[in-house]
């Protein structure tokens, strides 16, 4: 008589019993792996950004989601879920350039992540006069342009009634823009919206191992120019302090979207801005 095959054999009540569990551990194993690959991710590679206000128009509109190379600038515990300091300092460290866009954990607190562009690197002085940037004693090219345009939206108001225009049945926001170009070649749009105090600032030298951040939107932005104080300026940013720079706009909505209105997602889209890159 020939000997049964294990495959063959008639599975106990104990084996059969066992096999749901193995596959519930299988799962749990799989959910582990999923997130360490996650959070790998996140820290190291790629992690997602939302723009919530408008400190950075023209070039990012409040609702803009996007992506930030955490590699760029190397890594530190803000790199990491919760600021976890698992990292010693900076490594792999790179040092910005000027007209970068890059996110940050802002002071004094160091627990928020900031978008800004950097202006003013380790030993440059910075000045604004009359609402012209000045480094190291020289102005920085500042050429006016044609003004910027954006639908007024539940993520979009106008910052004052005199820059609101209604444009081919539309309500818009008419801000003027300006195009500057630091000394490196990098230009990039600005909006002036007219005088402010922070359009007139003492010279500052940034000291080794910092940043002077400044918003594009430059009469709306508590950057560099002011002071470091929870809930309001950032002063100095430290380089390691450093998250990571921006990379691509995956999405943009205009915040009329409503959760239980799956078609509103669509129409709510500013198809025209996802893809951009910086």
């Amino acid at each position: 008589m020939d000997q049964a095959s294990p495959e063959q054999l008639p599975e106990t009540n104990a084996q059969a019993a066992a096999k749901p569990e193995k596959k519930e551990d299988n799962f749990f194993v799989f959910l582990l792996k999923l997130v360490a690959i996650v959070l790998i991710f996140r820290s190291f590679v790629f992690s997602p950004f939302t723009i919530p206000s408008e400190s950075m128009l023209p070039r990012l509109v409040n609702g803009d989601y996007l992506l930030a190379s955490k590699w760029s600038y190397g890594f530190s515990k803000y790199s990491l879920p919760l600021n976890i300091p698992l990292i010693p300092g900076r490594v792999f460290a790179s040092q910005p350039k000027r007209g970068d866009i890059a996110i940050f954990k802002a002071p004094p607190l160091n627990d928020i992540d900031y978008i800004k562009r950097v202006i003013g690197l380790p030993g440059d002085q910075v000045q604004m006069r009359g609402g012209v940037l000045y480094l190291n004693g020289k102005a920085v090219k500042k050429e006016k342009v044609s003004d910027f345009v954006v639908a007024q939206s539940p993520n979009t108001d106008c910052a004052a009634a005199s820059f609101a225009a209604i444009e081919n049945g539309q309500a818009v926001c008419r801000y003027p823009r300006f195009r500057e170009t630091l000394p490196n070649g990098r230009s990039y749009y600005v909006l002036d919206l007219g005088q402010t105090p922070q359009d007139d600032t003492a010279p500052v030298v940034v000291p080794e191992g910092h940043l002077f951040m400044m918003g594009d939107n430059r009469d709306n932005s508590l950057d560099s120019r002011f002071p470091a104080q929870a809930g309001a300026g950032i002063g100095l940013v430290p380089e390691k302090n450093l998250v990571g720079k921006a990379t691509i706009i995956m999405w943009s909505t205009d915040g009329s979207a409503a959760w239980l209105a799956p078609w509103t997602w669509f129409t709510a889209a500013r198809w025209d801005r996802i893809g951009g890159t910086f």
